[in-house]
């Protein structure tokens, strides 16, 4: 019945999957009252202003804890941590091994002995040993070994909006660098690195807006260079295995003839070796060679997708612009997200620690509350790029399914946009909620895998990858039936499950243009992405050689390039949305269309063009007949 079921491109508009909509907007609720929560409980004012190591929040008055002898104190007029070891890092619990004081000023230059501090306490008014000294004690008191900082003091500035002392000079955090840079083996290094970056910024950016540009012109050109360039891969792919296959053979035979002069045990072994590899090299080259056989009919209707969507983007330019929002709004919550994440880590009542220092600690249930801030992080991160893969699928919808261009809206993307938000959120939310579920135990996995590196037995290990690896297969698969549904909703406006049943089915009747579009395709488009990571990589070589007030470039150009490729990755992505979303809806348009009046396509003249030629060549080989031999009226 399903199989029966008529599509009416664009022609109803219905809300779907609202319970989901709702459940999605209680979560939000949930996590708008963790942010509420930890601000209530002084979490904001402990993150933002600080507070010392007996529970006191610099530059208010504060509520004496039981138990903690410099509780209590008013310190409206000390607005600055101060640790007395700024350096002393923990790496494992990620924190400062160190007592933290309220000061009213930090240290603007080195103190080198207690004399220079008790000079700076009286000069400055800013005490920087603990409160039970008074600046007269620190040169003859003998607790000041313990309660005053360890000297010589770093040169200190205040964090802007974190009122956080925190040293100026960068190589108090060498073991921390070294820790995260491990292939830095002295601070000098590491030093010449970051002074390579400041002096080069204005070249770094300057080649992260040239990778911006390459990827905008490449969109623009790749519909006119997608014929050749599939064939040039092609070819190129063949006579590599060709080669590589014949290369072996010749070496198998070269070492046939000298293996039969030394008759070593070492010798037996490697021309063995030659042999597996070579038959395998061969077994590869006839399979990939009968691949390319069965689908070289099914390369050209990749070539005529590419070629529309070409014309997609050209009838729709604010799609290049859809990736801008997308990061803008993904930036935007990340940083919400961090900033409760940090309150979180503050939120709680106060507790003695074993040092007799104070630490906030949550009680009961309320200490989990991270778990659910942390799914949160996914969900809400997938329902944003769900939203991103819907109005990109509606606008294409509408571009297909519009037979005559001129009548397009003025702005597809916004009334894509607009159906979204007034019928589909509760789609998206149930298919980014359907990807957290299959990605919050892989994340699982991989920490436990983390945690116990070096600690487990070769068993364990490999099931724990192999859990792992089939997760992160049925995370791809999922998603790519997701981006399918959004399609079929946004052509019949029906809910999840239905259209992404109907997808599945469309997608299966068409496997092998499906595995012809998502090899040759996603392998063009991975080229592309090289292909601009090399340039702009070369070009920053070219620029930065000519620099000499640094003697290292290299992380220069690893940065320019890593974001030269998530800018390719970020656009072409787009281009391969547009594609598998213009292959579904031409799947749809030839099982439900045959051209005869009443049944016209809606397909773009290259489709058309395809098609008709799929039909002559069947003609040709005697298959042809029927409604199968109709020839194609104009739109």
């Amino acid at each position: 019945k399903s199989s029966k079921r008529e599509w009416k491109p664009l022609e109803d508009h219905s809300c779907t999957d609202v319970p989901w909509l709702l459940l999605f907007i209680l979560f939000c609720i949930g996590m708008g009252f963790i942010c509420g929560f930890s601000i209530a409980t002084g979490a904001a004012a402990r993150l933002l202003s600080g507070y010392d190591s007996y529970g006191n929040i610099c530059g208010q008055k504060n509520v004496k804890v039981e138990g903690i002898v410099n509780s209590g104190l008013d310190l409206t007029h000390k607005k600055y941590v101060f640790f007395l070891d700024p350096c002393n890092i923990d790496l494992v619990h990620q924190k400062i091994k160190s007592i933290a004081l309220c000061v009213s000023a930090c240290p603007r230059k080195e103190l080198k002995t207690l004399a220079d501090i008790q000079k700076f306490a009286e000069t400055n008014g800013s005490t920087l040993c603990s409160y039970e000294l008074q600046p007269s004690e620190y040169t003859t008191d003998p607790r000041a070994a313990k309660l005053c900082p360890k000297y010589p003091v770093p040169e200190s500035a205040p964090i802007p909006f974190f009122h956080r002392c925190a040293p100026v000079n960068i190589s108090c955090y060498a073991k921390f660098a070294e820790a995260l840079i491990t292939f830095v083996s002295d601070s000098s290094v590491l030093h010449r690195l970051i002074s390579g970056v400041m002096t080069s910024k204005e070249i770094i950016m300057g080649l992260c807006l040239l990778s911006l540009v390459l990827s905008m012109i490449l969109m623009v050109i790749i519909r006119y260079i997608s014929r050749v360039l599939v064939w040039i891969l092609t070819i190129l792919v063949i006579l590599g295995s060709l080669g590589g296959t014949g290369v072996l053979w010749w070496l198998y035979a070269k070492q046939r003839i000298s293996a039969s002069a030394l008759e070593t045990q070492i010798a037996k072994d490697n021309l063995q070796a030659l042999l597996i590899y070579a038959i395998a090299a061969t077994v590869f080259t006839v399979i990939l060679f009968l691949i390319v056989l069965i689908m070289r009919k099914r390369v050209a209707l990749t070539i005529a997708l590419f070629h529309v969507a070409g014309k997609v983007f050209i009838h729709l330019p604010l799609l290049v612009f859809q990736p801008f929002w997308t990061f803008f709004v993904l930036i935007l919550f990340w940083t919400y997200w961090i900033a409760v994440l940090l309150f979180l880590g503050t939120t709680g009542s106060p507790v003695p620690n074993e040092e007799g220092f104070v630490e906030f600690r949550m009680a009961g249930p309320l200490k989990y509350m991270w778990w659910y801030h942390v799914v949160g992080l996914i969900w809400i991160s997938e329902f944003i790029l769900a939203c991103q893969q819907m109005t990109v699928a509606g606008a294409v919808v509408t571009y297909y399914f519009t037979r005559e261009k001129r009548n397009l809206p003025f702005t597809p993307i916004l009334a894509s946009v607009n159906r979204l938000v007034c019928y589909h959120l509760g789609t998206v939310a149930k298919g980014s909620f359907i990807i957290t579920l299959v990605k919050i135990p892989r994340m699982v996995l991989m920490y436990i895998h983390t945690q116990l590196k070096g600690k487990e037995n070769a068993c364990a290990r490999c099931m724990l990858k192999a859990c792992i690896c089939c997760l992160w297969c049925l995370e791809k698969c999922l998603t790519y039936l997701n981006q399918n549904a959004y399609t079929a909703t946004a052509i019949n406006s029906t809910n999840f499950c239905t259209s992404a049943k109907d997808a599945f089915v469309i997608l299966v009747e068409n496997a092998l243009r499906v595995a012809a579009i998502n090899t040759v395709g996603d392998f063009m488009l991975f080229l592309g992405k090289v292909l601009i990571v090399c340039s702009t990589g070369l070009a920053g070589i070219m620029l930065l050689n000519y620099q000499r007030d640094y003697t290292i470039w290299v992380l220069p150009l690893i940065i320019v390039c890593l974001f030269a490729f998530l800018v390719a990755h970020c656009f072409l992505s787009i281009y391969e949305m547009v594609v598998d979303v213009l292959f579904l809806c031409f799947a749809i348009d030839t099982k439900y269309n045959d051209g005869s009046p009443g049944r016209e396509f809606y397909m773009d003249k290259v489709l058309m063009e395809f098609v008709e030629n799929s039909r002559k060549s069947m003609k040709e080989a005697g298959r042809g007949g029927g409604a199968e031999g109709r020839e194609l009226k104009p739109m």
